[in-house]
């Protein structure tokens, strides 16, 4: 069989401890007078014999940081035990110390020690066993202290649950047992910051706003982690990129970076102070309100707000006149606090609340205050909140009864064009779903909306799923204008198609103050405290945003593409605006066959077209193999 001996060696070589009897160098021992030879080693949990001399009547224990010079600190055991001398033999007595023989015989009735052992759950006990020799003096105190310190404790860390007990002596039953619980390393960092502790380092990173490129940079030495987050008490998420949209970086945006052999994290909100990124909380703010019946049959207003940052400020309803002024309904004004807001998956805050036992008869709408440049915002009202809704409702009856027309004509026509062909044996013509465009008109254009709302339905006939922002308002009330879009734009990614923005010759000065505004805002770090003319603009300025953003990618004319009605073609000398360069232009009616073809082509992946690039300018060609005038690039 294998010995025993070597058995106890190789458990007690994984934790730490020496075979035999040797002197452990991770303790060390400190005993009070009336105890000499103290020693101190490690041994085996099981089978610990029990000493008859003294017994453990008190035990203390404690974790601290230990430090040495040059050295790092590491984590120290410190164990305080007090013991009870019993009485004298009377062998001890009799003998005559002035001897050699019976001072052996002294030292052996004299040796005495204890075991004391610790664990963390759930790792294995690991025990000290404390040898010593009573001098005649402990035996007339009746007691004495023994300090032990254990060095690098195994399995002990950082804010651990440490549990230290004491073997009984002989003729006692209970043990002692003592819990005691880490330091935490964040607590340990903060009250240790000069001194050398390797998993109190912490790493940094640096942000540069770049004006011209419209990010913000993230500059950081190594491989590492990185994640970011809205207000600090948010939750984070991962950013493998080094760089952040402008758009999407707010006062409350936080950044935590951390390396994977460190568990500590440096958090770090560098836009706290940066006023003119105020704005950005605004374009992404999103408020909905809504009726709602109580148990009691009584009467409410729900209103629920969403942003990327907690907001401050006020809240009450107001009733709209016929002059369409909103004076307050007394009564039921609401404070919005930062602690009550909840943060959802896709880290937008969310403050919901009830206007109740309210009289809907008002017609009530909502009105906000903010504290954060001291905004004011509304009427907000559950169906149409801007003043032009009457004259909305009128272009929307006189709309369906166009599109009737329209449609009418266009089926009629395509039912027998397919009749003819079928008719032939060509079969070259069919009617099928080719992907989905977004229509997205300029900002409050009124001019165009039946000539947008004409093209929506032309290409409806041809096969196409077509969204019209003028078709979409209540459902931008609801969502948002901004998640609408990112929904319209998530179904031309999965179904193919294009996003087609309609340009006027307002739409072009419109861009033109955008990029101008863009660049006075960063330079000046100017807040911007007028209210936006109106909501839905947002959807148009968003889709600046994301052609900026795909220009940055390199991925330019995926996704966007332009169309201009002849009405408002451009002279020949007109350079259009630096943004914009590198999406395909169509004119249109002329072009309407050519647009078809490249809707169709970039709905399944392919076709190759001429871009704008920068510097270049506009003339006409004639184009004999379509037969139609195209607006060609010079350089």
């Amino acid at each position: 069989m294998f010995p025993f001996h070597w058995l106890c060696c190789i458990f007690l070589a994984f934790h730490k401890p020496a075979c035999g009897w040797a002197r452990d160098n991770d303790s060390d021992i400190t005993c009070s007078q009336g105890l000499s030879e103290c020693t101190v080693e490690a041994v085996m949990p099981l089978g610990i014999l029990e000493s008859a001399a003294v017994d453990i009547e008190m035990l203390t224990v404690k974790v601290e940081l230990c430090c040495n010079d040059n050295l790092p600190c590491t984590l120290c055991l410190l164990i305080d035990v007090q013991l009870t001398v019993h009485e004298a033999e009377d062998k001890l007595l009799h003998l005559d110390l002035g001897k050699k023989e019976d001072r052996v015989k002294a030292t052996t009735l004299t040796a005495a020690f204890v075991t004391l052992c610790y664990k963390t759950p759930p790792t294995f006990p690991a025990c000290k066993r404390v040898d010593f020799t009573l001098n005649p003096e402990a035996y007339m105190q009746k007691v004495a202290k023994i300090s032990l310190v254990i060095k690098n404790p195994v399995g002990v860390s950082f804010g651990s649950s440490v549990i230290v007990y004491a073997n009984p002596s002989k003729g006692k039953v209970q043990q002692l047992i003592k819990e005691v619980v880490a330091p935490s390393l964040n607590e340990v960092c903060a009250q240790h910051q000069t001194k050398p502790i390797n998993d109190c380092y912490v790493p940094t990173v640096d942000t540069v706003i770049n004006i011209e490129m419209n990010q913000v940079e993230l500059q950081y030495a190594g491989r590492r982690k990185v994640c970011i987050q809205y207000e600090e008490d948010g939750r984070c998420q991962r950013w493998e990129s080094k760089t952040i949209p402008l758009y999407s970086v707010t006062p409350c945006l936080c950044i935590q970076v951390w390396d994977d052999d460190k568990p500590i994290r440096s958090q770090n909100c560098p836009f706290e102070n940066l006023g003119f990124l105020q704005k950005n909380i605004m374009e992404n703010l999103s408020v909905s309100v809504r009726h709602g019946q109580m148990n009691d049959d009584g009467q409410m207003l729900l209103w629920n707000l969403s942003a990327p940052c907690k907001l401050e400020g006020e809240v009450w309803p107001c009733q709209r006149t016929s002059n369409y002024d909103c004076p307050e309904i007394e009564g039921f004004r609401q404070q919005l606090q930062n602690r009550t807001w909840e943060q959802k998956s896709n880290l937008r805050w969310v403050k919901m609340g009830v206007f109740e036992d309210i009289n809907l008869q008002l017609s009530p709408c909502l009105m906000l205050n903010l504290r954060s440049g001291g905004r004011h915002l509304g009427p907000i009202c559950c169906q149409y909140t801007e003043n032009w809704h009457w004259t909305l409702l009128i272009v929307a009856v006189l709309l369906v009864i166009a599109l009737t027309v329209i449609i009418y004509c266009v089926l009629r026509g395509m039912v027998t064009k397919l009749a003819c062909c079928s008719l032939q044996g060509k079969g070259e013509e069919k009617f099928f779903h080719k992907g989905h465009v977004v229509l997205l008109s300029p900002p409050d254009g009124q001019d165009s909306i039946s000539e947008v709302s004409s093209l929506g339905s032309l290409l409806i006939s041809h096969g196409f799923s077509v969204s019209v922002d003028q078709w979409s308002r209540t459902e931008q009330c609801n969502l948002g204008p901004l998640p609408w879009l990112h929904s319209q734009l998530l179904q031309v990614k999965n179904l193919g198609g294009r996003a087609v923005l309609v340009l006027t010759r307002r739409a072009m000065g419109f861009v033109y103050e955008w990029s101008q505004q863009q660049r006075e805002d960063l330079l000046t770090e100017r807040v911007d405290k007028s209210v936006p003319p109106s909501p839905y603009s947002d959807v148009f300025m968003a889709s600046l945003h994301l052609i900026l953003w795909d220009k940055q990618q390199g991925r330019m004319g995926e996704r966007f593409l332009l169309v201009m009605f002849d009405h408002d073609c451009v002279e020949p000398s007109f350079t259009f605006p630096e943004l914009f360069h590198g999406l395909h232009l169509f004119q249109l009616p002329s072009q309407m066959k050519t647009l078809l073809s490249e809707l169709t082509a970039g709905g399944k992946g392919k076709g190759q077209v001429g871009r704008m690039k920068a510097g270049w300018k506009f003339k006409t060609q004639d184009t004999r193999s379509q037969g139609t005038t195209q607006i060609m690039l010079d350089t």
